[in-house]
């Protein structure tokens, strides 16, 4: 029987895993609302699959607790896998079964009444564009449409709860924003979408965000939020010709702590936006640039991750040359 969980899809209090001595997460605390697109962002290894395993009831975790649609993540990992739908980094499905044949056999493990199959199977087809394919080998499809097939058969069943792990890694632009059309349609539908990514684009995309690095939890907020409350820096678009050469240059000023090529512009972080701006000015007319533009800006998410995850490696090296 599972616990009433007063409108949470997800709850993790302390959730820690280690491998022998390696801790890969590292008493991760959050909750996701029903209803939610919740996003896990962090870098490779940061910890996102070990996280979203303990949760679909497919690792058990080293310590802390924590509940998906109500079931406890120690103790009731076989409901759990009942009431949700998992699409992993991986592509699932058999290359050498058709479409159709796929569908069939996650309808069979899923166990869907006779009565629906046909109804489930036609759906899956018609969401995932592949009418036209259905009794094509699997493995001749696209990456998008083994996406949106993988996507189709993880939620068969009509689980409340999807997990995706990194689900658009590895195909195209169009491929990517035609998936999340779909996810904001399940969302629409009040199911709870749990996705891990490491694409900052596909961060904004989500309702809330929780950032993890080196298997912690380092902030967790909506993406306005964080944008504007969690990064200590100013952040200054300068728009010049020649900007990889100018990026060169104005990494060398004092008041400049970062530079990055952002489009056809480059990203300035500094701890005072006016005094680096009026440095970048002088020294791109002496050096003979073309100043376009110079404005302060909003961040974008790629902007304060970076900023988050340099102010937890000077805490780490604060804490190290502490304890020497």
């Amino acid at each position: 029987m599972s616990a009433p969980n007063n409108g949470l899809a997800v709850t993790v209090q302390d959730l820690e895993k280690r491998f022998g001595s390696f801790l890969a997460v590292n008493r991760v605390t959050f909750q996701v609302a029903e209803g939610e697109i919740f996003g896990f962002l962090g870098p490779n290894g940061a910890g996102k699959s070990t996280t979203i395993r303990m949760l679909c009831g497919i690792l058990a975790p080293s310590g802390g607790s924590g509940t998906v649609a109500g079931y406890d993540i120690r103790t009731q990992p076989e409901q759990i896998k009942a009431h949700i739908g998992y699409m992993s980094q991986k592509f699932s499905l058999y290359g050498d079964l058709t479409v159709e044949e796929n569908i069939d056999f996650y309808s069979g493990i899923y166990r869907i009444p006779p009565e629906r199959k046909k109804e489930r199977k036609e759906w899956v087809i018609e969401m995932a564009g592949l009418r036209e394919h259905r009794n094509s080998k699997t493995a001749i499809l696209s990456g998008g449409w083994k996406q949106r097939l993988s996507l189709g058969c993880a939620i068969l069943h009509e689980p409340p709860i999807i997990f995706l792990d990194e689900p658009t890694s590895g195909v195209d632009p169009i491929s990517r924003r035609q998936f999340w059309d779909l996810i904001y349609q399940l969302s629409g539908k009040g199911v709870t979408v749990f996705v891990t990514t490491h694409y900052m684009d596909e961060a904004e995309y989500c309702d809330r965000l929780g950032l993890i690095y080196r298997g912690e939890l380092i902030a967790l907020g909506t993406p306005e939020a964080l944008k504007t409350q969690l990064m200590h820096e100013e952040v200054l678009e300068v728009w010049c010709d020649r900007p990889q050469d100018a990026m060169g240059e104005i990494e060398k000023l004092p008041a400049v702590k970062e530079v990055a090529l952002f489009g056809k512009g480059l990203h300035v972080v500094a701890e005072d936006g006016e005094a680096a701006g009026k440095a970048i000015t002088n020294l791109l007319g002496e050096k003979g640039y073309a100043l376009l533009r110079l404005e302060k800006i909003v961040p974008s998410m790629e902007d304060v991750f970076v900023s988050l995850i340099e102010a937890r490696d000077r805490a780490e090296m604060d804490r190290r040359e502490v304890s020497r």
